[in-house]
C-alpha cells in the first residue's frame, strides 16, 4: 500500500501496521545556474521534505536503513558519493546516519551504468525511426533489470519492523514486496516545482515559434 503524505491529514499511530515501511522521496536536483525562482521552490521542497519525515519519525519510530538510487557503495564511501550528487539529499542521509542508521548499497554498478548510458543515447536523437525504437527497448529493459535488482536488495536488508528512506527519481519502476507499506511523500512545494517546470517549457515552446 502506498500513502502520498502532503496530501493527506495527518497520520494517527493507530493507523499504521507494523510491518516494513518505506518513506520513498523523489530526488529533485538544481543545477549550478539554476533561477532564483526555481532555487527557492527547490529549497522549499527539501525544507517540507524533512519535516514530513520527522512528522512520521515521531508516530513511526526511526529511520533504520536509508536507500539511494545511483549509489553503489555504502558507509562513509556511499555518503561522500551523495553528496557530489545531491547536497540535499547527503544532509538528510547524513543526519540519519549520525542517528545510526545505516546506509544500505542498492544498485549494481553495471546495471546503473548501462541504464544511464542508454539514457544519455536516446537524448542524443538519431535520424532513424528504427534505430530509434531499437535503442528504447534497450533502455526499457536495462531500466527494468536496474530497478527489479534495486527493489530485490530493499526487500533483503530492510528488517522485520524496519523503517527506511528510499531517494529515487520520480517515474521509477520500482515495485515493492507486499509487506512493504510505502508512504510517498509529496508536499506541496513538489507541485509547486512541477509548475515552474512546466510554465518554463511553455514559454520556451512559444518563444521558438516566435521566433
Amino acid at each position: 500500500m502506498t500513502q502520498e503524505l502532503g496530501k493527506i491529514g495527518k497520520p494517527e499511530a493507530s493507523n499504521f501496521s507494523k510491518g516494513r515501511k518505506l518513506l520513498l522521496i523523489s530526488l529533485i536536483y538544481a543545477g549550478k545556474d539554476a533561477p532564483p525562482e526555481y532555487m527557492e521552490r527547490f529549497e522549499l521542497y527539501w525544507k517540507q521534505v524533512s519535516e514530513q519525515i520527522e512528522k512520521l519519525e515521531s508516530k513511526l519510530g526511526k529511520v533504520t536503513r536509508i536507500f539511494h538510487e545511483s549509489i553503489s557503495t555504502g558507509g562513509e564511501d556511499g555518503l561522500k558519493v551523495i553528496e557530489k550528487l545531491n547536497p540535499k539529499s547527503y544532509l538528510l542521509a547524513k543526519q540519519k546516519l549520525q542517528n545510526n542508521a545505516i546506509l544500505e548499497v542498492v544498485e549494481d554498478k553495471e546495471l546503473a551504468e548501462e541504464s544511464m548510458d542508454w539514457e544519455r543515447c536516446l537524448f542524443i536523437g538519431f535520424f532513424s525511426d528504427k534505430v530509434t525504437k531499437k535503442v528504447s527497448e534497450f533502455y526499457v529493459e536495462a531500466f527494468r533489470k536496474r530497478y527489479a535488482h534495486m527493489s530485490k536488495r530493499i526487500d533483503e536488508t530492510l528488517q522485520p519492523g524496519g523503517i527506511a528512506i528510499l531517494f529515487a527519481r520520480e517515474g521509477n519502476l520500482l515495485q515493492f514486496p507486499k509487506d512493504i507499506e510505502v508512504f510517498s511523500i509529496a508536499p506541496p512545494a513538489l507541485d509547486e516545482v512541477h509548475r515552474w517546470v512546466r510554465d518554463q517549457a511553455a514559454k520556451n515552446e512559444r518563444l521558438k515559434e516566435a521566433s
